[in-house]
């Protein structure tokens, strides 16, 4: 039981080391990936609003396990001088 939870913790960290790799950006959580909120006008018809303030209106964010790649290389890059 517990090496089946192993091999399946670390194919699931494995994939998505794998993602991060292929796709490094994923969607914004907050926009949902359009890069600005949506409102509603007068009549109910959807409009732009600000531009999303968590992506800066681009609509993609760095994946959490790419920052840490990219973390991790300027750490041993810097100690490895």
């Amino acid at each position: 039981m517990l090496a089946t939870s192993t091999l399946l913790l670390l194919a699931t960290l494995a994939g998505y080391a794998l993602l991060c790799a292929v796709s490094p950006f994923g969607d914004c959580r907050k926009c949902r990936g359009i890069g600005y909120k949506l409102t509603t006008d007068r009549k109910g018809r959807p409009k732009r609003d600000k531009p999303c303030r968590r992506c800066k209106g681009h609509g993609k964010r760095l994946r959490v396990g790419r920052r840490l790649h990219n973390h991790s290389r300027a750490v041993h890059h810097a100690g490895t001088r």
